[in-house]
């Protein structure tokens, strides 16, 4: 199994969709922001509050470098914006295969609406102003996402189960390629 890195916008199923891929193919699952959380021992809410962004940004690109040198034979599940800062796409296509887990802006909105007070980037905004945000920062990271090695068109409304077997196929395929 090579690495495989999914990337995508926030609520669309990385880390979940990643660990039943993962143990379909018997391989590790690795949650990018937990490793973040770890390295730090500090939540992601918690870094952005008292260091911010950028200092956010520059610990995932020197983690995702530290973990290339030290691990392999993995399904990644990244944070939303890790592909789209420090060349770190450009990294993970060298390193691995990157796969976008692409969705609906309106159906990411839906998810995210749920569960949108363990986000930092988008905690305390009504649903009007979730709603431009998803819009607004998709518009720019899909650049980046289009960018992955292959697309997986995910239908919200199924189970997770079935857009993990589609995962699962993908990854199956790349493998022989």
């Amino acid at each position: 199994m090579k690495r495989v890195f999914l990337l995508g916008f926030m609520g669309v199923g990385k880390s979940t969709l990643g660990r039943i891929a993962a143990a379909k193919l018997s391989t590790r699952f690795m949650d990018f922001d937990v490793l973040v959380e770890q390295y730090q021992e500090m939540t992601i809410s918690q870094i952005f509050s008292q260091c911010g962004e950028a200092f956010f940004r520059k610990i995932e690109h020197d983690l995702l470098r530290e973990v290339v040198q030290t691990e392999t034979d993995f399904i990644m599940g990244t944070g939303g914006g890790l592909p789209c800062f420090h060349s770190n796409l450009e990294f993970m296509n060298e390193h691995g295969v990157t796969v976008y887990l692409k969705a609906p802006s309106s159906a990411i909105v839906e998810r995210l609406w749920n569960s949108s007070g363990a986000r930092p980037l988008i905690a305390n905004k009504s649903r009007e102003e979730l709603s431009a945000y998803v819009e607004e920062t998709l518009q720019v990271r899909s650049r980046y996402y289009e960018q992955a090695k292959e697309i997986l068109e995910l239908d919200l409304t199924s189970s997770k189960v079935l857009n993990a077997g589609h995962l699962v196929q993908i990854i199956k395929r790349l493998e022989q390629g």
